[in-house]
């Protein structure tokens, strides 16, 4: 059985970005243009969680500000200076500081670039069937169906 084998090692700023860089639909995923992602994990056949290298352009948000119920992640600051958007407020990240968010705590968050410069970082998150995501500033929720694929809903249950 002759079967491709994925790479043992990488440089990871040299992994191909994601040829679509949000699952979002319209509007909201004009929002987190200047987010650039380069999913290391997938490069290596990983199953039950992801890493993503992301970059943030000056201005760019990681994503809408969100809350996973069955899944957990995690951030690792490289470069830059982030800021953290949570439900406690606001908190400042420079490089070597992280932050987790446990599935199910409802705490909603995202990243934002306020600087001049470029923010790089590590986001490693499971894959949990089953995960719902709330958005409480905007009319969207997400729901992951039996694929893996995510769909993507208004509050009130209609599809986008």
């Amino acid at each position: 059985m002759n079967k491709a084998l994925s790479p043992a090692v990488i440089v990871a700023a040299e992994a191909p970005p994601k040829a679509k860089q949000s699952n979002y639909p319209e509007p909201f995923a004009a929002r987190v243009a200047g987010r650039l992602k380069r999913p290391l994990g997938e490069l290596f056949g990983l199953k039950n969680f992801g890493v993503n290298l992301t970059r943030l352009a000056p201005g760019a948000v990681s994503a809408l500000r969100h809350a996973h119920s069955a899944q957990d992640e995690f951030i690792y600051i490289l470069e830059g200076a982030p800021v953290l958007v949570s439900d406690a407020g606001e908190t400042p990240l420079a490089p070597g500081m992280c932050a987790g968010f446990r599935a199910g705590s409802g705490d909603a968050h995202q990243l934002a670039n306020r600087g001049n410069g470029e923010v790089l970082y590590l986001e490693i998150g499971d894959r949990s069937a089953g995960d719902r995501v709330v958005y409480p500033d905007d009319d969207l929720q997400a729901v992951l169906d039996a694929s893996g694929q995510w769909v993507f809903l208004h509050k009130d249950g209609r599809p986008y």
